[in-house]
């Protein structure tokens, strides 16, 4: 209704015959709905950007300014509240303004103040060592995500944000794009992962789990490109390393099937991630920083691993030890079989020792974990490579 009044002015207003007949046929398109019910929908939107083009020939320029907003409005870009404030579409006699709405708009704005500022603060709480970039990142990506705010059926009065939506759906939209023929690939896409319905669908069928494959490896290589980033950064420390491979089990390997909720399985002992591998066994990884830690030294000729990575190593060997001596706590506690637990120390990086050839770093290192019976030493550089180069293969398991 405000858009028909609208248009309804815009149509008085009018000089040029051409504006008007223009503004006419979309008039007519909104009353053709049956049972005395406006019409919409995509026609209305091409009427609409047809007229403004109209306008703009005989530069009526506040025409063209009012069917703008006019389209906005039909294509949900204006609010309908700011679009009858603005044109006074509720107010024939230039009344005064809407408090009820004005007041309306200021508590959102204000209860929008306190949410953002809540999520803020709860980023940092868990990530106190983040940066102001990356509070704004989190932040701006859960602004991205709240287009795909869900209302679960069996939560009435309840919402919910699921992260990472929005990369989803921007993925999956480039994929459409790309390969199939589609009119609206955004609404489409949003739609798919929306819906788990939806990925089911394409799921069961073989050009929709091509088009599910490619955004979950475009999503892999974003996140290996990230980490790829921070272990070349001297100044990333353990707790950002450990941040970024927060759900990346797959970048160690396809026989990993998640990581294990519960950290502290040993009483002053917590991992820093712990993996489960298909069999059930537990396989823990330690991480040290990466960039700035020298791993290698030359003695008697040859290049042995430095202190630090000895400390590592004995580090998660008294992990293990622990895990063995709680063995049946743990299975009982956590289901978590440690009988054949195995670790990896993941550390350094190449970068730090120019100087020495990485293939020389990478030999020393083997030969030194291939005398530990549990214990892997890799380098982040090396994890990272075969990750990208699992993913070069298509590899998404």
């Amino acid at each position: 209704m405000a858009l028909e009044m609208h248009l309804g002015r815009i149509l008085a207003a009018a000089t040029e015959e051409t504006v008007k007949s223009a503004l006419a046929a979309t008039l007519r398109h909104i009353r053709s709905g049956t049972g005395g019910r406006r019409k919409g929908g995509k026609r209305l939107t091409e009427l609409l950007g047809a007229a403004r083009l109209t306008a703009a020939q005989p530069e009526e320029w506040e025409v063209v300014r009012s069917l703008q907003d006019a389209l906005h409005y039909a294509e949900g870009r204006l609010l309908r509240p700011d679009y009858e404030e603005k044109y006074r579409l509720r107010y024939v006699d230039h009344g005064p303004r809407d408090e009820l709405g004005l007041g309306s708009i200021s508590r959102t704005v204000a209860m929008m103040n306190e949410f953002w500022c809540a999520e803020a603060e709860r980023y940092l709480e868990d990530h106190p060592d983040c940066s102001l970039a990356e509070i704004v990142q989190y932040v701006r990506g859960l602004g991205a995500d709240a287009r795909f705010m869900q209302a679960p059926a069996e939560d009435p009065a309840r919402y919910y944000i699921p992260r990472g939506m929005a990369e989803h759906a921007l993925w999956t939209e480039r994929v459409l794009n790309n390969r199939v023929e589609i009119k609206d690939p955004a609404g489409a896409a949003r739609r798919i992962v929306s819906s788990p319905d939806a990925l089911a669908v394409l799921g069961a069928d073989a050009d929709g789990r091509t088009v599910l494959l490619a955004a979950e490896l475009q999503r892999r290589a974003t996140h290996l490109r990230e980490l790829r980033r921070l272990a070349e950064d001297a100044t990333t420390t353990e707790h950002a390393l450990q941040r970024a491979l927060k759900g990346m089990h797959w970048i160690f390997g396809g026989h990993f099937i998640g990581e294990a909720r519960q950290r502290r399985l040993v009483p002053g002992d917590e991992v820093d991630i712990p993996l489960i591998r298909g069999d059930g066994s537990l396989y823990i990884v330690e991480l040290k920083r990466a960039a700035g830690v020298k791993l290698v030294k030359e003695h008697r000729g040859s290049w042995v691993p430095r202190r630090e990575v000895s400390e590592a190593v004995g580090q998660a060997i008294n992990y293990l030890v622990g895990l063995d001596e709680s063995r049946e706590r743990i299975l009982t506690e956590f289901g978590i079989d440690t009988r054949r637990a195995s670790a990896l120390v993941l550390i350094g990086h190449p970068l730090s020792q120019p100087e020495i050839a990485e293939a020389e770093i990478s030999e020393a290192l083997r030969i030194h974990a291939s005398h530990l019976n549990r214990v892997e030493v890799l380098t982040y550089k090396e994890l990272i490579d075969s990750a990208e180069r699992a993913l070069a293969l298509g590899d998404v398991i």
